[in-house]
């Protein structure tokens, strides 16, 4: 008897655990908002939403979405991410969501609107607001139409969103792009209904008991959408290019250097991070570096690895800038363009400030305090290696390492010299093999 009691007792325990693990707890609704331009910093915010939400197993996303557009490859990129997420996705149209927000929108499983909020007008266009070549408003067209068809949307309407040459009875004539209100949006079915808050938004779709998370954005985030901004991004080139030049113009100078480096890590590192700058667009940039200094230091002249430097130096930080796959840019529309005005107005900036600040800021009592100020007095027996005479031919001795650069004595005489590119110890014998103005070439002596 006393058995079956503990029997029963334990399948109730038992059966009572299970009911309570079937009771369904508190739905789990995650919301972030896209208020901003589609750009990086938008792209960043949604992979980061969705990576959060799915480790929380939300139940629904909620986007809080009013914006002008952006960027078309960032938007493409959102509106991927959205429709290979396996949790259900609803927008809240707070306002606008027009060009690349509202192909963000149709990406949704659920649109929702407020009273006079608007869905549309997505054609390319640059940053001056001119519509793009064709080949663009035909991706853009593709895009607008695989999504609404992704969703059950009429992709007819998504495509009038884009050209004003598409006409629908009834709904848009020839000329205009479409632009939904929320009630034209709720008749032709690109609206699920209207709502003036995220809660009327979960009421409407039945949510009762649950619990919303909002996204919280920490110093890191805001640190780096503030470093991809396109003003702060020409002045960090600006930066890293007036660097090089005032060390290659010092030497010894260590500051100036530290600066390129720094700057170089500020542009480079949260382009990294936001999926725009590629390994090897870095690698490019680094190698133009290179062949730059290669050129200056180690090559007579001026010639094949100064220009490529340059046009490898270029190429990096513009490419760095854009979206792409490999040298395909069909998604920047005309942003490759944009970037590589940033990049040639920084470089012509970093030329105007070493020509107007350079003698001024080695002067300035930070770099006093940063150069070496060994004077090289004539008494001591320095001279200026501008002379009438021409040394070519003549052999002397190695004061110092030449790697490549350095000082020889010749006749009692020191001047500065490069070597023509191998490593030269001190107290080696050298001789000259060319001297062209104020540069003297040497080599070891045979």
């Amino acid at each position: 008897m006393i058995i079956r009691i503990y029997f029963l007792l334990i399948l109730f325990f038992l059966i009572s655990i299970s009911l309570l693990a079937q009771t369904p707890g508190k739905q789990k609704v995650y919301q972030f908002r896209i208020g901003e331009e589609i750009a990086p910093a938008a792209w960043r915010k949604t992979k980061q939403a969705y990576a959060e939400a799915e480790k929380l197993n939300a139940n629904l996303v909620v986007i809080d979405m009013n914006t002008y557009g952006g960027m078309l490859d960032m938007a493409d990129s959102i509106r991927t991410k959205i429709l290979e997420s396996p949790i259900k996705t609803v927008v809240f149209i707070n306002n606008n969501a027009a060009s690349a927000g509202a192909l963000i929108a149709i990406a949704c499983d659920k649109i929702y609107m407020r009273n006079a909020a608007s869905i549309g007008a997505a054609s390319v266009v640059n940053q001056s607001g001119e519509i793009m070549p064709e080949k663009y408003q035909s991706y853009m067209r593709s895009l607008m139409r695989a999504t609404a068809e992704a969703n059950g949307r009429d992709p007819k309407i998504a495509e009038a969103f884009v050209d004003s040459n598409t006409i629908i009875e009834g709904v848009k004539t020839k000329g205009t792009v479409l632009t939904f209100t929320t009630s034209e949006a709720i008749e032709h079915k690109y609206c699920d209904g209207k709502a003036e808050s995220i809660y009327e938004v979960l009421k409407q779709e039945n949510v009762s008991d649950y619990q919303i998370i909002k996204q919280q954005q920490t110093w890191v985030d805001h640190v780096i959408d503030f470093l991809t901004k396109p003003a702060i991004s020409g002045v960090l080139i600006l930066l890293i290019i007036a660097g090089i030049y005032f060390e290659l113009q010092a030497p010894g100078i260590g500051f100036a250097l530290g600066v390129a480096v720094v700057a170089a890590l500020l542009f480079f590192a949260p382009l990294y991070l936001q999926g725009l700058a590629a390994n090897w667009e870095i690698l490019l940039f680094v190698v133009g570096i290179l062949l730059l200094l290669a050129e200056i230091l180690v090559i007579p002249g001026f010639g094949v690895a100064g220009i490529l430097g340059i046009i490898f130096i270029i190429c990096g930080l513009t490419f760095s800038l854009v979206a792409n796959n490999r040298f395909d840019f069909s998604l920047s529309g005309g942003k490759l363009m944009s970037s590589f005005i940033i990049v040639i107005v920084s470089i012509i900036g970093s030329i105007i400030l070493a020509l107007v600040f350079g003698k001024n800021l080695f002067n300035s009592r930070l770099f006093q305090h940063a150069i070496l100020k060994d004077e090289q007095k004539a008494s001591e027996g320095y001279i200026s290696s501008i002379q009438k005479i021409n040394l070519t031919g003549q052999t002397g001795i190695a004061l110092t390492d030449l790697r490549p650069a350095g000082k020889i004595l010749i006749e009692n005489d020191r001047y500065d010299a490069l070597s023509d590119g191998e490593f030269i110890i001190k107290g080696t014998k050298v001789v000259v093999i060319k001297h062209e103005t104020i540069s003297i070439f040497v080599r070891k002596s045979t």
